[in-house]
């Protein structure tokens, strides 16, 4: 891990387009900027985590055997 100081309004480098800025220090609680394209997903590391843990989850419950969806599906293939 990199650990860097840095001042109110001073930035760091990742990469070429993502930068971090120091906003605010207000006791333990930092504020903080980030400026990245629109393809990088930026999320605080609980709300990480949850999604994370819930993708699992959704990809482990079981799925519904052939026969079972078929009478569910069978009305919205055959609309008249």
């Amino acid at each position: 891990m990199l650990v860097l100081g840095r001042k109110i309004n001073q930035s760091v480098m990742i990469g070429d387009e993502i930068v971090i800025t120091i906003l605010a220090v207000d006791g333990e609680q930092v504020k903080i900027g980030i400026q990245a394209p629109s393809n990088v997903t930026i999320l605080r590391q609980e709300l990480y985590e949850t999604v994370k843990e819930e993708n699992i989850r959704a990809a482990n419950r079981s799925v519904r055997s052939s026969g079972e969806l078929l009478p569910v599906l069978q009305p919205l293939f055959h609309k008249k």
